[in-house]
């Protein structure tokens, strides 16, 4: 073999193994970058805690916004990568949305229960509290809200304001009466 031959197989060898090192800084990069979902024991409580309680007690008058089609995307998309864990990604998808309508009581609900999932129970309660002087008093929401508010406070250490807001949350659901 020639020695220009051996020069440019030396040259292909050296170029290919700068690709391959380059592929695999980025993919490792790339790893090190994504989110990991958050443990479903975290999911599990405001799913628990919250959500479910308020909705099993929903039989009553459900209020609730309109919504612009573009903040139904958001929400949507910020549930999916909620049930994923991925709650940084909720959070900016919220975010949009709420620049949209800065007002929504769901919107606003929705993201107290993401900070309560990230462990943020300073912003939940501030969000929670927002979403209630906006909404509905009564509802699903609302049950929503006093519950977030309830465990938001638990976990500051208050638990006097925490059994006053569990409370608060029961008298959310108004039904019709059974005379009429």
């Amino acid at each position: 073999m020639s020695l220009s031959g051996e020069n440019g197989l030396e040259r292909k060898r050296t170029e290919i193994l700068k690709l391959v090192s380059t592929l695999l800084v980025t993919l490792l990069l790339a790893s090190c970058a994504a989110t990991p979902p958050a443990p479903v024991e975290d999911r599990d409580e405001v799913e628990e805690e919250v959500r479910q309680p308020a909705q099993k007690d929903s039989a009553g008058v459900q209020v609730r916004p309109l919504q612009n089609p573009a903040v139904i995307e958001l929400l949507a998309q910020a549930g999916d990568a909620e049930d994923q864990g991925r709650y940084d990604d909720a959070t900016v998808l919220l975010e949009r949305a709420l620049r949209i309508q800065p007002h929504d009581p769901e919107l606003l609900q929705q993201m107290a229960e993401v900070q309560l999932q990230q462990k943020d129970y300073e912003q939940a309660l501030n969000f929670a509290v927002r979403s209630y002087d906006s909404g509905s008093r009564v509802g699903e929401i609302c049950a929503r809200n006093w519950r977030t508010i309830s465990l938001a406070r638990e976990r500051l250490g208050d638990s006097g304001g925490s059994r006053e807001a569990e409370q608060r949350a029961g008298q959310c659901m108004s039904t019709r009466p059974e005379k009429l």
